[in-house]
């Protein structure tokens, strides 16, 4: 049975526990990572010391976006992992965008009202990364017109780091600019049993 290390209210650790909700891939969970702390022994399978951190037949892989690829290349070719080089690339795209542009944005307003006492919060670096944020939804807005996922009709692994993020966008007492076709998406996917039970049910703590 496949492992899992790594809290539930983890960001990255949503990703690969909706991943495999979405599969029907049975895991075993160990709670690891910010208050829970690390078993011993955890950085010879993760050197990082961060969640997740999968194990599979012996095989150990950490990264969440590497976790989900895989998972979805081993278990949900032509569905969550499309079979076409070029939607692969795409999707692939998406993924590297939430990593590398939309979560160094997001992720300051996140700390900042979520895991910050108020007493030391920085107002205005706060309001400078939600307007970032916002900018960078506005991209996706676009992509999204005429399209009921990120990569069309149905769901990929783009939609999963993405969806994730937008869990804490819509979830944060912020000021959002109205995208109907991000709200909608984001509509689509709380209506996904998996995705409110593995990502939008978690409190944001």
């Amino acid at each position: 049975m496949l492992k899992v290390w790594g809290r539930n209210n983890s960001i990255n650790v949503q990703k690969v526990l909706w991943c495999c909700r979405e599969l029907g891939i049975e895991y075993e969970r160990v709670d690891a990572g910010g208050a829970h702390g690390f078993p011993e022994g955890y950085e010879r399978i993760n050197p990082n010391r961060l969640v997740p951190t999968i194990e599979e037949d012996g095989f150990v892989l950490w990264e969440s976006n590497a976790i989900v690829r895989y998972l979805a290349a081993r278990y949900g070719a032509g569905t969550l992992w499309p079979e076409d080089p070029r939607a692969r690339a795409s999707a692939d795209r998406w993924m590297d965008w939430q990593a590398t542009v939309l979560w160094t944005h997001l992720r300051p307003v996140f700390w900042g009202l979520v895991r910050t006492p108020p007493e030391e919060r920085d107002a205005a670096a706060i309001e400078e990364a939600r307007k970032k944020t916002a900018g960078a939804w506005a991209i996706l807005e676009r992509h999204l017109e005429g399209r009921r996922y990120v990569e069309g009709e149905a769901l990929t692994v783009a939609d999963i780091p993405l969806g994730v993020s937008a869990r804490r966008w819509f979830g944060l007492d912020i000021e959002r600019p109205s995208m109907p076709n991000l709200e909608a998406w984001y509509g689509r996917l709380l209506e996904r049993e998996a995705f409110r039970d593995c990502v939008a049910g978690i409190p944001l703590t």
